[in-house]
């Protein structure tokens, strides 16, 4: 399996490459019709991905295209494979604000060529059906998407997906329940925020219990009822079914990075660090719901109760970070059960960066496999936003076949 741990420093990484696309792909059958396409990636570890002859071309993740020198090197890139040979259409994200969705629909109008916007979350699914060999005609999968922040379908902020996918469509039919994202994109860099948006909607039980604990002690000391104003008239607090988000929450109540963190992931990183100390040992998952509806959401106010009671109680941080993991494992197996009572499917495709967490991807596959299922993880591209441009190619090229 395609994994090295979560990365060190995302915000860092940055690759100056003489060959762009350094990573080739034989895709499974059913791809050999398709007209040359370039996929453009998304904005974080974006990659670029030349799809021609049944074959994948792929570049490694260039880096975060809103440092300037990362973006100098994407367009230096385009260009040179531009001069090379026009492709007949560009793919992008369909999130309007990422640096290469932009630069794409430019290039696609002065080229009076194609253009295909293609949903986050149903090109990461589809990156591990290629990466898997999965045939274009392959039927519909479920797939689980972990991530930080992807544009929706809907114009929301999705990050905690569960689809019923194929190369073709995709069908939302569960996520993680949404929280404020309290400031905007600050809240991805000041951990705190989330933990604080997951809370609010239970405050008063949290204050009439748990005043005692460090953490709502801390979030006491801010200026709540600005914070709340916010919330309540959506300034600047977008909802997000984000995983990542929700593991910064988790660390932040546990004082793992709680004000700040220097790159993306650290705080989770952190957390699984904590978790791995006691595993096998500290098994037992804290309470959730899930919320039935057009879309199953899991709701997770009653692991939040459980989670401060066992603060209060002195528990160790490494035994709740690992019953938290615990948590999420055990909700997602429930709802992939919930959602096979009403849907067909036999396969379930993992991917996001969030599966760069060594406990899910190993622990998560292991009970999916167990309830008899059969689990599709990355091999030859990362299961973060480096492997999206592939998801996206494939998806453009089957729609086109």
């Amino acid at each position: 399996m395609w994994w090295t741990g979560w990365p060190e420093n995302s915000y860092r990484a940055s690759v100056e490459m003489t060959d762009p696309l350094s990573m080739h792909i034989d895709l499974p059958a059913g791809f050999e019709a398709s007209a040359p396409l370039l996929a453009l990636g998304g904005e974080l570890k974006s990659s670029l991905c030349l799809l021609r002859d049944g074959r994948a071309q792929m570049s490694e993740a260039i880096g975060d295209l809103e440092q300037e020198h990362v973006y100098r090197s994407f367009i230096t890139q385009l260009d040179a494979l531009f001069a090379l040979s026009t492709p007949a259409q560009l793919v992008i994200d369909k999130h309007p604000d990422y640096l290469s969705s932009q630069w794409g629909e430019k290039r696609a109008q002065k080229f009076n060529i194609g253009l295909t916007a293609v949903q986050h979350h149903h090109a990461h699914i589809t990156s591990v059906m290629a990466d898997s060999g999965l045939q274009a005609d392959a039927k519909p999968l479920l797939g689980i998407a972990l991530d930080g922040l992807g544009f929706g379908d809907d114009g929301s902020l999705w990050g905690g997906e569960i689809l019923l996918a194929d190369y073709r469509t995709c069908e939302r039919l569960a996520c993680l329940q949404p929280a404020a994202m309290i400031g905007g994109a600050v809240a991805s860099r000041e951990p705190w925020r989330n933990t604080l948006a997951h809370l609010l909607p239970i405050w008063d039980q949290v204050c009439d219990h748990y005043s005692d604990v460090d953490m709502v002690q801390f979030l006491q000391n801010k200026p709540l009822p600005m914070l709340q104003s916010m919330l309540d008239k959506g300034l600047n607090a977008p909802l997000a079914s984000s995983c990542g988000r929700l593991f910064d929450a988790v660390a932040a109540c546990l004082g793992v990075y709680r004000e700040q963190v220097s790159f993306e992931a650290q705080a989770a990183i952190a957390l699984e660090k904590l978790a791995t100390t006691c595993f096998e040992q500290a098994n037992a998952a804290y309470a959730y719901r899930i919320d039935d509806g057009d879309l199953l959401q899991l709701n997770w106010q009653p692991m939040w109760l459980e989670l401060l009671a066992d603060i209060q109680l002195g528990i160790e941080a490494a035994v709740i970070a690992s019953r938290f993991h615990h948590t999420l494992i055990s909700a997602l197996t429930r709802v992939v059960q919930r959602l096979r009572e009403k849907h067909e499917f036999d396969t379930i495709a993992l991917s996001g960066g969030v599966f760069q967490n060594r406990l899910l991807s190993t622990y998560l596959p292991r009970v999916l496999e167990a309830d008899g299922f059969t689990v599709l993880q990355h091999n030859q591209v990362p299961p973060h936003d480096g492997g999206l441009s592939l998801g996206q190619a494939v998806i453009a090229a089957a729609r086109g076949l």
